[in-house]
């Protein structure tokens, strides 16, 4: 049979078809119904009926022990963990990720690296950020084995951006420089500029000024270029932190003036980002001399404040 043909009777079988099969079949058949059935259902956006019917395939599988098919517990643990993300249960969904992949990796299969790099953004979005690095720097291996510097380089940059969460700016620095690199290669301009600025980041809390310096101003140059307005305003921030860091106060407090006019352009506006941005202004202020101004802008904030932290803690 041709793939034409194959994909029109996969299409002529329909939902109602596989919920009825359920019955007259047992074992590997059985879970790889219930497996297409939530694979249909998840298009549907039903996740957590998808979810119930995902978990069903799985326990099936893993109750046919040795005779199980590797694939199909690995696509199993996949569908949870894609049902789990879309239902926002971000640890669970990267465990039962987890699983997935390493039932791939040990059969060498070729979708495990690309379910692993899914793995480790789900890492990040759950907090996990030591198991961010673990994951992706083996992904980021993999990726140059194969002859993928792009894939490497994101690999890397998450890597930093994992390292940067965990106040391990040096080894954050080293990541976003070895993906830098692999970056410029591929002539990924905004990219080599990302890296840039969260290395100038990076230098702010280690102390470098002069080296925050240049390289803020080097992810400026290229985001101003690209009217790439929302990155210029956090490239333009970490400018700001390191003129001010180096006591040049004054030129701090106009950067900082030019990125709190651009962020309230925005919209919606990032209230976490103003009040952050607002409070170094107040300490230059307070630098400069100009105490009651310094004042009179965290009076104002406490009430913004507030109402942020209500949000944060769930309150009506």
């Amino acid at each position: 049979m041709s793939d034409e043909e194959d994909t029109g009777q996969d299409d002529l079988v329909t939902e109602e078809m596989l919920w009825d099969r359920i019955p007259e079949v047992e074992g590997a058949d059985r879970a790889s119904t219930y497996y297409e059935l939530s694979a249909r259902i998840y298009a549907r956006g039903q996740y957590d009926e998808a979810l119930a019917l995902a978990e069903t395939a799985r326990d099936i599988y893993s109750g046919l022990g040795a005779s199980a098919s590797s694939e199909g517990l690995a696509q199993a643990y996949s569908a949870i963990g894609y049902n789990l993300n879309q239902l926002k249960r971000m640890d669970e969904a990267a465990s039962a990720m987890s699983k997935a992949v390493d039932i791939l990796r040990a059969n060498k299969s070729p979708i495990a690296l690309e379910l692993a790099c899914t793995l480790g953004e789900w890492w990040y979005s759950s907090a996990n950020y030591q198991k961010v690095v673990e994951t992706m720097e083996e992904c980021a291996q993999e990726h140059l084995l194969d002859g993928s510097d792009l894939g490497a380089a994101n690999d890397l940059y998450l890597v930093g951006c994992a390292h940067r969460e965990l106040k391990n700016f040096d080894l954050a620095i080293t990541s976003f420089t070895h993906a830098r690199s692999l970056f410029k290669k591929e002539r990924e301009v905004i990219n080599v500029a990302r890296c840039d600025s969260k290395m100038a980041a990076c230098h702010f809390e280690l102390g470098h000024g002069e080296t925050a310096l240049q390289t803020a101003r080097k992810a400026l140059d290229v985001f101003e270029t690209a009217h790439d307005h929302h990155r210029e305003i956090f490239a333009m921030l970490e400018l700001g932190k390191a003129q001010v860091l180096l006591g040049r106060f004054d030129e701090g407090l106009l950067t900082f003036e030019q990125v709190l006019q651009s962020a309230t352009d925005e919209d919606p506006r990032d209230f976490d980002l103003i009040v952050d941005l607002e409070t170094r202004m107040a300490a230059v202020m307070r630098s400069l001399g100009r105490i009651e101004a310094a004042d009179e802008i965290l009076r104002r904030l406490a009430s913004v404040s507030e109402i942020l932290d209500d949000q944060k803690n769930g309150s009506n």
